[in-house]
C-alpha cells in the first residue's frame, strides 16, 4: 500500500497511550509482540519505537537542564519543541500533506530524526558489508541529509530495508504525500502510487516491461503521435514496435484519430498489441488525447493503457481526463514527471495507477535499490508547500495561462499573426508565424536563436517541413506532431511557478526579436536601401547588456 502501514498506527496509538500511564516499559513489551509478526516491516517500526521512546529521555534531559537554567524557560523550551513533534505527530498518523507548510526548523528536526535511525548513522555501528552507506566527503552527506542507503530492496523499489529504517519511512511517507496531492488535483479514485528516481521516459519504460510478462504474443504498441522523442525511445527500449497513429486536423488542433486507433487494433489484433500509449500534456495545437474514447477502446478489446501525463498534474482539465477515462473505460498506469509538475531537480517521476496490485508489480520490476533524493526533495518540497500551498500555485498557474494567452494574442495581431485556437490544450499556446515563412524559409530558426541568446528559455519555434530520424524511424514535419501543419508557429506553455513578471519579460522580448527579424527582411528586399545609415537592430537586440538592462527594468517597474 501506499499510504503508512499499519503497524504506524498501532505503534503510535499503543506508544502514546502506555506512555501517558508512565508505564513505557510495558508499552515497549506489548508492542514487541507485533514486531515480530513480520521481521521486515516490523524491524523498522522496532527501530521507529526506539526513536520515539526517546521522549521519555527528553524529559528526564529537560529536568536535569532546570538545575541549570530557571524551570520556567526550559518549561517553556520543551513547549516549543513539542509544537514541532505535533506536527511530526499528525503527519505519521494521517500519512496525508499537512494544509500548511512546515518551517525549516520542524522539517530539519523530522529529517534529522529518520536520518539517525539509519546504520551508518549509528554510533555504535559496525559495518563489515560492501554496502554500508559509507561517504567520503561530509559535503556529499550533508546534501543527502546523510540518508545515504537509498530505497527499496533489491526485489522491490518500495520494500522496507532492515538497516535503513528512516529512508524506508522516508520513501513510506513520500508516496503517501504524493498520493493524497493526486488525488487533491483530480484523480480522486487513484489506488496508488510510488516515486521512482527516473524521468518520464524511463518510467514509461518499467511500465511497458511490467506488461510484456503479462501479455507474451504482444509486440507493438499503439501510439497516437506526439513528437517528443524520450516517450517515443520509451517504446523502443522496451524492445516494442510503435505503431504510430497520426493525429487530425480540427480547425487549429491537432486530435486523436479515433477511427484510425480502433482499425489498427483489428487489424493487428488485440492479443499483439500490449498497449496504447495516450498523451495528456503537450504542446499546442497537439491537445491531449480522447482519454475517455481510448478508455473504452481499451476496455471493450482487453488492451492494456498507459497515459503520458507528464506535466498534466499541475493541469485540473489533464487530470479529469484521466479520472474520467478510469471511469468509463480502462487505464492501467499514469506516469508523470517530478519536477515539471513540482518544482524539484530533474530525475524522478510518480508512477500511479487505479489497481494496487498492478502498481506494486511495476515497483517489483525495478532492479535493485534506488536513489532516495528524488523522494527526499519532494517529500521536503511538499511539507514547505503544504497542500493549501500547493493548490495556490495550481490556482495562479491557470491565472497565468490566461495572462500570456491575452498578451499573446495582443503581440500576435500587432504582427499580422494570430494566436491559434486551442481551447482543448490547457497548458501551451502557439502563435503563428506565417509572415515570416512567407518571406525566408530561415526567417523562423531564425527568430528561435534570437530569442534563446537573449536568455528566453522553453518557447519553442517550429518550422514547416522539418525532418527527423528518432531510433531509425523517419518524422515528416517533426515538432509538429504531424506531417503538413498548415503554417509555422512558436510555443509558449504556462507551466507551475510562472509569475507575471516572466511573461512581461517574453513578450518584451518576443517583440524585440520580432521587430529585428522584419528588419532584416525589409533591408532584403529593398534594393536601394543605405547600408551607411544601417542599424544593426538584430546585434542591438542580442547584445548582453540590453538583456540584462531588460530584466532590470522589469523587476522596478
Amino acid at each position: 500500500m501506499c499510504r503508512i502501514d499499519k503497524c504506524s498506527f498501532f505503534f503510535f496509538f499503543f506508544f502514546f497511550f502506555f506512555l501517558s500511564q508512565g508505564v513505557a516499559v510495558q508499552c515497549r513489551r506489548r508492542v514487541a509482540f507485533w514486531f515480530h509478526r513480520e521481521s521486515g516491516v516490523w524491524s523498522w517500526c522496532s527501530r521507529l519505537f526506539a526513536t520515539v521512546a526517546t521522549a521519555v529521555m527528553n524529559r528526564e534531559s529537560f529536568a536535569a537542564g532546570e538545575r541549570l537554567v530557571s524551570p520556567a524557560y526550559v518549561r517553556q523550551g520543551c513547549e516549543a519543541r513539542r509544537s514541532h513533534e505535533h506536527l511530526i505527530r499528525l503527519l505519521l498518523e494521517k500519512g496525508k500533506c499537512p494544509e500548511n507548510g512546515w518551517d525549516e526548523s520542524t522539517l530539519e528536526l523530522f529529517l534529522h530524526e529518520l536520518a539517525i535511525m539509519d546504520s551508518n548513522n549509528f554510533l555504535g555501528n559496525c559495518g563489515v558489508g560492501e554496502r554500508e552507506g559509507r561517504v567520503a566527503s561530509a559535503l556529499v552527506a550533508r546534501r543527502h541529509y546523510r540518508f545515504i542507503h537509498g530505497i527499496g530492496r533489491s526485489g522491490d523499489i518500495s520494500a522496507v530495508q532492515p538497516k535503513a529504517a528512516g529512508s524506508s519511512l522516508l520513501n513510506k511517507i513520500t508516496n503517501s504525500l504524493v498520493l493524497d496531492i493526486i488525488k487533491l488535483a483530480g484523480v480522486h479514485t487513484v489506488a496508488n502510487c510510488f516515486v521512482v528516481p527516473m524521468a518520464t521516459g524511463m518510467s514509461l519504460t518499467l511500465c511497458f516491461l511490467t506488461l510484456r510478462h503479462k501479455r507474451p504474443k504482444a509486440k507493438y504498441i499503439i501510439w497516437p503521435r506526439i513528437d517528443q522523442k524520450s516517450c517515443f525511445k520509451s517504446m523502443i527500449t522496451a524492445g516494442f514496435e510503435p505503431v504510430v497513429i497520426e493525429n487530425v486536423l480540427e480547425g487549429d488542433e491537432l486530435r486523436t484519430d479515433l477511427k484510425a486507433v480502433e482499425a489498427k487494433v483489428q487489424e493487428l489484433g488485440p492479443d499483439y498489441i500490449l498497449c496504447i500509449h495516450s498523451t495528456t500534456s503537450c504542446f499546442a495545437p497537439r491537445v491531449p488525447d480522447r482519454l475517455e474514447e481510448l478508455a473504452v477502446i481499451c476496455a471493450n478489446y482487453g488492451i492494456p493503457h498507459i497515459v503520458n501525463n507528464a506535466y498534466g498534474v499541475q493541469s485540473s482539465k489533464c487530470m479529469h481526463l484521466i479520472q474520467q477515462g478510469a471511469r468509463v473505460g480502462r487505464i492501467d498506469a499514469f506516469v508523470q514527471s517530478l519536477d515539471k509538475n513540482f518544482m524539484v531537480p530533474v530525475g524522478g517521476a510518480i508512477i500511479a495507477g487505479f489497481n494496487d496490485s498492478f502498481i506494486q508489480e511495476i515497483s517489483k520490476m525495478y532492479p535493485g535499490r534506488a536513489s532516495a533524493s528524488p523522494s527526499l526533495d519532494v517529500l521536503i518540497t511538499l511539507l514547505s508547500l503544504g497542500s493549501n500551498g500547493y493548490k495556490k500555485l495550481l490556482k495562479e498557474r491557470k491565472e497565468m495561462f490566461s495572462y500570456l494567452s491575452n498578451q499573446i494574442k495582443k503581440l500576435s495581431e500587432a504582427y499580422n499573426e494570430r494566436l491559434l485556437h486551442t481551447p482543448h490544450n490547457p497548458i501551451s499556446l502557439a502563435m503563428t508565424l506565417k509572415t515570416l515563412d512567407e518571406h525566408h524559409d530561415e526567417a523562423v530558426t531564425q527568430l528561435g536563436s534570437m530569442l534563446f541568446t537573449r536568455q528566453v528559455s522553453g518557447a519553442r519555434v517550429v518550422p514547416l517541413g522539418s525532418v527527423q530520424t528518432v531510433s531509425g524511424y523517419t518524422f515528416r514535419g517533426f515538432m509538429s506532431h504531424t506531417n503538413n501543419y498548415p503554417c509555422a508557429y512558436l510555443n509558449a506553455a504556462s507551466a507551475i511557478g510562472m509569475k507575471m513578471q516572466d511573461v512581461d519579460l517574453f513578450i518584451k522580448r518576443l517583440d524585440k526579436c520580432l521587430k529585428a527579424v522584419r528588419k532584416e527582411q525589409s533591408k532584403e528586399s529593398d534594393d536601394n536601401y543605405d547600408k551607411t545609415e544601417d542599424v544593426d537592430i538584430e546585434e542591438m537586440a542580442l547584445k548582453p547588456d540590453n538583456v540584462l538592462l531588460d530584466t532590470y527594468q522589469d523587476a522596478s517597474s
